[in-house]
C-alpha cells in the first residue's frame, strides 16, 4: 500500500507540475500513469468517475483524482497479473459489453435525428385526440410457450374453468403467481398484437392464441374505460421519444435487410442449455 501510494503522488508530481497540462490542451488521450507499458489516460479516470454513484461523485476533486488512480492502478495491475490466463467467461463478458455499447452507441446516434413539429403534432392527433386511443383496458392474461397449450387453456376456459387458476397454475409470465392481472393500460403500452387482440375484445371475452415475441397470449378482457386526454407539452417528450424508437425501428429493418444473417438449425439446441453455465466456467 505504501508502495502503491508513493507512485500515486510521484504520477501526480508529473501530471500537475508540468506547464505542458494546461487544461485547454487535455484531452481523453492524456496519459496521467502508465503500469508496466499501459497507460492510463484521463478518458479512463472520467468514465470511471462518471459510473460513480451520486453521493460519490460529489466528494472533492482532488480526492476523487487520486482514489480513481489508484482503483485503475490496482486493477491493471491485478489484470496484468492474470493477462495470460484470461478464462473464457471473461473473454466472452467482454465480447458482449462491447456489443452492448457499440449497438448503444448506434441506437444515441440514430434517435439524435431531429423529430419536427409537423409529425409531433401528428403522433399527438393520432394517439391522444383519436377516440380509440383514448380508450384504457383492463385485461388479464395467460402466458404459455406454444399455440397448442394456449388452445387446450381456452377450451377449459370455455367449459368453465377458472381463469385466474388457470394462469398461476400454467402461466409463464411475471403476473401469472396475480392470476394474470395486468391492471389498467393505455394504448401504447403493450406490444402491437396484444394490444390489437385486446381493443376487439368485448368486456368479459376470451380471446384466440395470440402470439408475440414473448409466447402465446390468452387474454380476458376485465373492463374498459375512457382516458382523458393530456396537453401536448404533457406528452411532447414521450411524444418524440415514440418517434425516435420508431425511426430506429425502421433503420434497424433496413439493416436487417441489407445484412447476411445466418441462422443454425435452432431446433438442435434445448432451450434449457443456457442454463449450463459450465460450458463457460469448464
Amino acid at each position: 500500500m505504501q508502495f502503491l501510494a508513493k507512485h500515486i503522488i510521484a504520477a501526480l508530481a508529473v501530471f500537475f507540475a508540468t506547464s505542458a497540462f494546461a487544461e485547454e490542451d487535455l484531452n481523453a488521450s492524456t496519459v496521467v500513469a502508465s503500469v508496466n507499458g499501459t497507460n492510463i489516460t484521463l478518458g479512463h479516470m472520467i468514465l470511471v468517475r462518471e459510473s460513480l454513484p451520486l453521493q460519490y461523485q460529489s466528494a472533492p476533486d482532488e480526492q476523487l483524482f487520486r482514489g480513481i488512480l489508484e482503483q485503475i492502478i490496482r486493477q491493471t495491475l491485478l489484470s496484468q497479473v492474470n493477462d495470460q490466463t484470461e478464462t473464457l467467461r471473461t473473454k466472452l463478458t467482454i465480447e458482449n459489453d462491447r456489443r452492448i455499447l457499440r449497438a448503444s452507441e448506434a441506437v444515441d446516434a440514430i434517435s439524435s435525428k431531429l423529430i419536427d413539429e409537423d409529425a409531433i403534432k401528428a403522433e399527438y392527433e393520432a394517439n391522444y385526440l383519436n377516440a380509440a386511443t383514448r380508450k384504457e383496458y383492463n385485461a388479464s392474461h395467460i402466458l404459455v410457450e406454444t399455440e397448442e397449450r394456449a388452445a387446450s387453456l381456452i377450451k377449459k376456459i370455455k367449459e368453465g374453468s377458472n381463469f385466474g387458476k388457470l394462469a398461476i397454475e400454467f402461466s409463464t409470465g411475471p403476473s401469472g403467481q396475480n392470476s394474470g392481472q395486468l391492471g389498467w393500460f393505455g394504448h401504447g403500452m403493450m406490444v402491437p398484437p396484444f394490444e390489437e387482440a385486446v381493443m376487439l375484445l368485448q368486456k368479459g371475452e376470451i380471446s384466440g392464441p395470440i402470439k408475440t415475441d414473448f409466447g402465446w397470449h390468452v387474454i380476458k378482457l376485465n373492463d374498459v374505460r375512457d382516458s382523458a386526454t393530456p396537453p401536448l407539452q404533457q406528452v411532447r417528450e414521450e411524444i418524440i421519444s415514440e418517434l425516435q424508437q420508431k425511426f430506429v425501428r425502421k433503420k434497424l429493418k433496413k439493416f436487417q435487410e441489407e445484412s447476411l444473417i445466418i441462422l443454425q438449425d435452432i431446433e438442435q439446441f434445448e432451450a434449457s442449455v443456457l442454463r449450463n453455465t459450465a460450458l463457460i466456467d469448464g
